[in-house]
């Protein structure tokens, strides 16, 4: 019996979501999902990719299974996903949303818990780029970071990492066009201690080991290894 469905069974009664707007300051509203289980002591901040947002499949897979581990979520759009715009808003913005979002989940957050940001290659870069400039989240949990565009590995987009001083994980496939193992390995290892890598075999850039894999199902099967990590860490 696979960890998460053991999880939901102990947890008996699925977690209620909440729906909510979030204020982004000279930007307006963006939609955002809250859940907190019972007894949670973490919680986690999740944006979606460049190409579906907060309610794709992967998107929900991960966040309830992080529920049913007892970690408390908010899963968010970036302005442009609310408005029906294909283009990802600019950085400035998709960071000021990142820490309006983070800035909802710490003040949801219970007696000071960790409050950890995520996010899946584009919403999980911007985060980077957050913490960066000063969002004070507890560590990063990277559902597929996009380290250079595909076929071009030359273009590394790490400068910033290396300034982080939290706890990173990196949850990649070892078939991602956005960060062959060749390019993303000696960056892991220059960050040292920070950094933890967890490959997928086999998986692309939505972890997937197939084109038949439910999203939702892959999503759910990395939360076991996010939510022990984000409990390693002190």
């Amino acid at each position: 019996m696979p960890i998460v469905r053991q999880a939901c069974i102990m947890a008996c009664v699925p977690t209620p979501e909440e729906r909510l707007p979030i204020d982004v300051p000279d930007v307006g509203d963006v939609s955002g999902v809250y859940a907190r289980p019972v007894g949670a002591d973490r919680s986690i901040v999740i944006a979606h990719g460049a190409g579906a947002g907060m309610d794709h499949p992967f998107m929900v897979g991960f966040s309830r299974a992080m529920n049913d581990l007892g970690v408390a979520t908010l899963r968010f759009n970036f302005p442009y996903m609310d408005a029906g715009r294909r283009s990802p808003d600019r950085q400035p913005v998709a960071v000021t949303t990142w820490r309006a979002a983070f800035d909802v989940a710490v003040a949801r957050a219970s007696g000071g818990e960790p409050v950890w940001a995520s996010g899946k290659s584009f919403g999980g870069r911007m985060a980077s780029v957050a913490v960066a400039e000063g969002m004070p989240a507890a560590g990063l949990v990277f559902l597929g970071y996009p380290l250079h565009p595909p076929g071009k590995p030359e273009r590394v987009r790490d400068e910033h990492l290396y300034v982080l001083e939290v706890s990173m994980l990196f949850l990649q496939g070892t078939k991602d066009p956005f960060a062959t193992p060749a390019v993303l390995g000696p960056v892991v290892e220059k960050l040292g201690a920070r950094a933890t890598l967890h490959s997928i075999q086999g998986g692309g850039h939505s972890l997937e080991r197939s084109r038949k894999d439910d999203p939702r199902e892959t999503g759910a099967g990395v939360a076991p290894v996010a939510a022990a990590f984000m409990r390693e860490v002190r």
